[in-house]
């Protein structure tokens, strides 16, 4: 019989016990929270206990750092870099417009000089906005440094991780970024597993630590870079062809994806920078020096020479030294073409008295004979140089260099292969290796024969893995250069793709060659928007001989393009840039001509160019170009007339700041700033005078002095001058000197975080999807009316470089709007340095 059991549900108990569980529930998703942030406490301290444990080897890498970043420039076996620096300065990128933000104003020389990161030499000279590096770095974008090779990239990243290494005030915000200084060479990519993508870093770094930290160093490194405290500093991406370009960009890829905080500062090209664009990084044209900063350079060389090297025993018995007045004062001229590195290589010739001739290569010869083995012959290094050209190897192995010199290797010492093992290479073929004892640790400097020779001079540089370079690009551009111009090799560097080697080698090819075949076939290769082939090789015209016979046609075809008004002013400049370089004393005639052209824009560039080249003959010309209607043109007159500098050309600019109308007035002051001598003495002297307009035309030129003086001038004007005109221009001047700087290059919006694409897109009736590109919603922004809509629009379309979007930029391009004009160029600029393919515009019906 089946036994039940019976029960009965009190309904007090029932609402107890329901009551009671609702009460618990409640109390348990209150205290969730609670959990969450004890959890979240104790992780934090758990990563405070470990930063603390890591203090220690913090500061041991940022000594380490710092005094490697002291020894990574030319002349480190003489100097510290802090000793003998010139404050690196980058040109500052036009801002990024957003509808509704405040951005800053610009001024005569932005006004009227495009913007040629590409060719700084103008910026330099006419004194554009530049930026600091701490500025360049304040709003979490990753940068490129940009220029040619020689300019000072190097310096600029050595410099930048000393900032940090000492924690500098100068980097306000980010003054506890802790960095990680190396060169490509160093890079062991790519990588198998993303998970390791700290490994390269951590083997990089962790050869210069001291053995006490090794252990430690990867804890140490992930705990910085997942905290956003890196500021990773990759040196050489500019020495790289393109496929090694994009195995690091591929690399930076996946490091950004593990640690999106990381700040990433590397160098490029102006005419490739594979892969970089893409992930966002801003590429920022380093600033050529000004001539104020040779002379100091100078000025400041002599001081150490004197304080040092001359005290040491082999300057005592060797050649008496020349009065450093004297030299100096001869080092001073003929100095306006050369780059950093040209200009230490002279500097040092003449002061060592062992320099083989004025003019660059001989400057660069001097040094390679200077640091190399005497027993090594310059065939020699010729052969290696042309070798690591010829199969685009800037980085190789020191085995395989020791194969290309094996013919100039003296017997007893060529590397015995005995041992050596056979392995296949990436393109099929066998090699020979040396084969390496268990456990035995590779040797980063091999110590056999002419290639371990010359990494002890120091003209060769390793890196772990055997893995060589020239300690300076140029010098193996240089040798690769002399030995080709008599080897024939012409169709197989131009078959290369673009890279810095490759350029280097045909520079010093057409000095040495005749390379008239070359030239003819750049030309017909170059076409439009960027005209890079051409550009390419306006920049062999300062070295090569002035009767060569290419010269001509390649001067005449710049100025064919010169002259095509519906071209960017961007790209026209660089040919006046291209002039300018040169040193050919025809181009001061040319510029001359300008002036009288019935095109604004070409009096605009010639005076310009005018200016640059110190025409002192274009002085009247000059001054009647002040007469013309054309505002552009007239700014550029007087900012070619200050440049120029003699009595009579400031005579004319002040006689437009006394007489002329506002706006000739307002640049005619903004001009004179850049004057430091009479121009900044006119300026302090106008701001007394009795004429209201000159008063507040004068307001606007100490604006672009950031001197005290200048500063306490201007917050006297707008407290005490008499006339509400001139107290309200002060007053707005002065309150703009501590608006946050909108030129500083900083991360975009996601398009669907965007305030003003949003309202867009709402007056369009449709949304934007998290993540996507918003690409047709970007190219109706830019056909609209709307100018600041089409500004707006255009960083975002380089991400997304389609048939398409180029179409519609070309477009933009080509509309009756100066400023999308040149707005739109520049993009397109930045996304054929990308690696993306530009098609002729011709292809779409334009140009």
């Amino acid at each position: 019989m089946p036994y039940f059991i019976s029960y009965s549900i009190q309904p007090f108990s029932f609402f107890i016990g329901l009551f009671t569980g609702l009460v618990l529930a409640f109390l348990i998703s209150k205290a969730r929270p609670l959990w969450d942030e004890a959890r979240t406490n104790l992780r934090e301290q758990r990563e405070a206990s470990q930063a603390r444990r890591s203090t220690g080897i913090e500061e041991n890498h940022r000594r380490i750092t710092l005094r490697r970043a002291q020894g990574m420039h030319l002349a480190a076996p003489l100097f510290a870099l802090d000793e003998i620096l010139q404050q690196p300065l980058v040109l500052a990128p036009p801002s990024i417009i957003s509808p509704g933000e405040a951005y800053t104003s610009e001024d005569t020389i932005s006004q009227t000089l495009p913007y040629l990161p590409m060719w700084t030499e103008m910026a330099s000279i006419y004194n554009a906005q530049t930026l600091t590096l701490p500025q360049a770095i304040s709003k979490q974008s990753n940068l490129i440094l940009i220029g040619q090779l020689g300019i000072g990239k190097t310096v600029a990243l050595a410099h930048l991780a000393s900032l940090a290494a000492n924690r500098s005030e100068l980097l306000g915000e980010q003054k506890d970024l802790v960095p990680f200084l190396l060169h490509v060479a160093e890079l062991k990519i790519p990588i198998n597993d993303p998970k390791s993508v700290l490994n390269p870093i951590v083997d990089a770094v962790s050869e210069f630590a001291p053995i006490m930290d090794l252990g430690r160093f990867p804890g140490f490194t992930q705990i910085i870079f997942q905290t956003g405290r890196a500021m990773l500093l990759v040196d050489g991406m500019d020495e790289l062809p393109p496929a090694g370009q994009q195995l690091v960009s591929d690399y930076f890829k996946i490091l950004i994806q593990a640690y999106p905080k990381t700040k990433i500062i590397t160098t490029g090209t102006p005419d490739y920078v594979d892969g970089l664009i893409s992930l966002g990084f801003t590429p920022l044209g380093l600033m050529t020096w000004k001539s104020a900063d040779k002379d100091q350079f100078i000025q400041r060389w002599g001081e150490l020479w004197n304080q040092t090297v001359a005290l040491e025993a082999w300057a005592q018995t060797g050649p008496k030294q020349v009065d450093p007045i004297l030299l100096n004062t001869w080092l001073a001229t003929d100095n306006i073409h050369l780059n950093p590195f040209e200009l230490t290589l002279k500097v040092w010739g003449a002061y060592a008295g062992d320099t083989l001739g004025p003019q660059v290569t001989e400057s660069i010869a001097t040094h390679i004979r200077r640091i190399s083995p005497s027993n090594i012959p310059i065939a020699a290094l010729e052969a290696l140089a042309m070798q690591v050209i010829l199969t685009t190897q800037p980085i190789f192995d020191s085995y395989k260099g020791s194969e290309w010199v094996k013919s100039f290797e003296p017997a007893e010492e060529k590397p015995a292969n005995a041992d050596a093992e056979t392995i296949i290479s990436k393109d099929g073929s066998e090699e020979k290796t040396p084969a390496k004892k268990k456990n035995e640790k590779k040797s980063a400097v091999p110590s056999f024969g002419l290639i371990g020779k010359l990494i002890a001079s120091g003209l060769l540089s390793s890196h772990e893995g055997n893995r060589i370079r020239f300690a300076h690009p140029i010098f193996g551009g240089y040798l690769a250069g002399r030995a080709l111009s008599s080897y024939g090799a012409d169709d197989t560097i131009l078959n290369q793709p673009d890279w810095a080697g490759k350029h280097l080698a045909l520079n010093y090819m057409a000095m040495y060659g005749d390379a008239s075949s070359i030239v003819q076939k750049m030309l017909e290769w170059s076409r439009l928007p960027m005209h890079r082939p051409l550009l390419v090789a306006a920049r062999w015209l300062r070295d090569a001989p002035r009767n060569t016979p290419w010269r001509g046609k390649l001067m005449a075809t710049l100025a064919s393009i010169l002259q095509m008004n519906a071209l960017p002013l961007a790209l026209r400049a660089q040919v006046i840039s291209a002039f300018i370089a040169s040193n050919d004393q025809s181009v001061a005639t040319l510029f001359r001509q300008l002036l009288i052209s019935n095109s604004p824009e070409l009096v605009q560039l010639g005076a310009l160019g005018c200016g640059a080249v110190y025409d002192s003959k274009s002085i009247s010309a000059l001054s009647n170009v002040l007469d013309t209607p054309n505002i552009s043109s007239r700014r550029a007159a007087c900012m070619a007339l200050v440049a120029i500098g003699t009595n009579e050309a400031l005579e004319v600019v002040a006689h437009a700041l006394l007489n002329g109308d506002e706006d000739l007035r307002r640049a005619a002051a903004e001009a004179l700033a850049n004057d430091r001598q009479e121009g900044h003495a006119m300026l302090n002297d106008g701001s007394s005078m009795q004429d209201i307009m000159v008063r507040r035309s004068v307001v606007f030129g100490l604006a672009r002095i950031p001197e005290a003086w200048a500063t306490e001038i201007l917050v006297k004007m707008q407290t005490e001058d008499d006339q509400w005109i001139v107290r309200n221009v002060a007053t707005e001047v002065v309150a703009s000197q501590s608006v946050p700087n909108s030129r500083i290059p900083r991360k975009l919006k996601p398009p669907s975080e965007s305030p003003w694409l949003i309202e867009f897109a709402g007056k369009q009736g449709v949304g934007i999807s998290p993540g996507a590109p918003a690409t047709d919603l970007l190219l109706l922004a830019l056909k609209g009316d709307d100018p600041d809509l089409r500004l707006a629009a255009l960083p975002y379309l380089k991400f997304t470089p389609t048939e398409g979007v180029i179409n519609g930029i070309y477009n933009a391009m080509y509309r009756d709007d100066p400023e999308l004009r040149e707005y739109a160029y520049n993009i397109l600029w930045e996304i054929g340095i990308s690696g993306a393919k530009l098609p002729d515009p011709v292809q779409f019906g334009l140009g």
